[in-house]
This record gives structure tokens, sequence and C-alpha cells, in this order.
């Protein structure tokens, strides 16, 4: 039996690699990083993992812009934030879940550029959720992610 023919990327090397996550993305399935996520990646099988609740679109005052682009990039700065908090880098994110209020392929452009830009090559595994509304009614977008820190 043949082993399943795919490409695996490790997250950016340091001197503990072999902690890092691993990307998986199939040769047998359509290549995903055009749109800004993989199709798996493997957690170090040693460490401790973070869930990050969903971040919104709010600034530090609790704002919300009326933008679905503004409210996009202020939720990825949030999850950066986040991530700062614990100690840890996009590369270590292994996978987002994101929901956008009344999803159309007009938006595909903004969330496919803001993940590039926060997670560069290193792109987690994610789930693109189309609802009808969120927790508050001026939020368009939020995003919550799987971190592995160790």
């Amino acid at each position: 039996m043949t082993a399943p023919a795919f490409a695996e990327q490790s997250a950016p090397s340091s001197q503990a690699s072999n902690q890092l996550p691993k990307i998986v993305n199939p040769a047998t399935l359509y290549d995903p990083t055009p749109n800004g996520y993989s199709t798996a990646v493997i957690t170090p099988s040693t460490g401790r993992v973070a869930y990050i609740s969903g971040q919104g679109g709010q600034d530090g005052r609790g704002q919300l812009s009326p933008e679905f682009a503004d409210q996009v990039n202020q939720a990825y700065a949030n999850l950066k934030s986040a991530l700062d908090a614990l100690g840890a880098k996009p590369a270590q994110v292994v996978k987002l879940n994101i929901y956008v209020v009344d999803h159309d392929m007009s938006k595909l452009g903004v969330l496919t550029q803001a993940v590039k830009q926060m997670f560069g090559e290193t792109l987690p595994a994610q789930t693109l959720v189309p609802v009808p509304k969120l927790a508050i009614d001026p939020m368009l977008f939020e995003v919550d992610a799987v971190v592995a820190l160790d």
C-alpha cells in the first residue's frame, strides 16, 4: 500500500521546530492556499492547546465600523492581541472558524486578503460559516481560533 501524496509544510523554523504545527494539503484535493486556508494541520504530540473565543470587529472602545472590511481587519487585529497575550504567534494557530453575516462571493476577497496578511504561508485549517446574524446586530464578522501553544 502506498502512502497518500500530500504537501506538508512546517511553520517557520525555530529551535523547537518539532513542536510547531505542520500543514498538510493532500495532492489529491483542491489546493486551498489561494483562498487563504489549509486542508489540515497536525499539532505537536505533546503540548497545550488554547481556544480563543470569537473575536469581532469591535475596537478597544467597543465601537464597530459599519464596513465589512474594517470589521474583518479589526477582528484579526483583536485575534493577534489575544495571541500576544498567550505568548503565541500566528504560525501556532491550527484552526479558524469564521462567521460572516449574509455571506456572498463579493466578501471572499476581503477574507482571503486578511487571513493571508496575518498568517502568510502558514495558513491554518479554516471553516467559513454564513450566518443570518451574530451576537449584536451591527456585527458582520467573527473569528475564533485553536492554538497549539507548545
